[in-house]
């Protein structure tokens, strides 16, 4: 596992998660709004035990909860500028990296778009095909509610989501543990994969 974390501590780190929404947010720019995100406690080192990294390729930073990426509980805090909000939340040029260090097979997924009301968020996987499918599920979406707050003298509105819940979608554990060549069962079906906060800005006009 040394050239698994060795890889990992030299790619910066990134995921896709955020949501769709319609508050206001069309006028969101690149490198303003964000998606924090936090993977849960024990997903890394399950992968890494499989001799699989995560990353992300893109615009985007990371940093690591723990010891190391092998360590029970370790986490990986992700920070994703947003790039678009007018169908839903994107992350064009955000791509996230399943990479199996054993075989140097791995997965991409890329462009992330997020559909908070549908509680999907769907990417394009190229080792699949080129049509985006639902890789991850919001388990949460429907009690997620925003918090606005609007800076009147700054002309700056602030609508944060917290606490999204992020699992693996149905038949996406079993898909990767295929297309990475790991063990049957490597990955449970469903697997809780992280938490995510998503704070967009957007500028208030007129005198609303």
């Amino acid at each position: 596992m040394k050239r698994a974390r060795i890889i990992a501590s030299a790619i910066a780190v990134t995921v896709f998660t955020t949501f769709g929404m319609s508050h206001g947010v069309a006028d969101a720019k690149a490198n303003q709004s964000m998606t924090h995100m936090k993977t849960v406690a024990g997903i890394t080192s399950l992968l890494e035990s499989a001799g699989v990294v995560v990353y992300a390729q893109g615009g985007a930073t990371s940093a690591v909860i723990g010891e190391s990426l092998n360590a029970a509980n370790s986490q990986v805090v992700f920070h994703i500028p947003i790039t678009n909000t007018k169908a839903g939340v994107a992350h064009v040029g955000s791509n996230i990296v399943f990479h199996n260090t054993t075989n140097d097979k791995q997965v991409v997924l890329q462009n992330p778009l997020i559909d908070l009301a549908a509680g999907t968020i769907s990417t394009v996987i190229p080792q699949v095909g080129t049509s985006a499918m639902t890789t991850l599920s919001i388990t949460n979406g429907g009690s997620l509610k925003a918090a606005v707050t609007n800076d009147r003298k700054a002309k700056l509105r602030t609508t944060a989501y917290k606490g999204a819940a992020i699992s693996l979608a149905p038949g996406i554990a079993a898909a990767l543990v295929s297309l990475l060549g790991l063990p049957e069962g490597a990955l449970p079906e469903g697997a809780a994969f992280a938490t995510a906060d998503v704070t967009l800005y957007s500028k208030i006009s007129g005198k609303k």
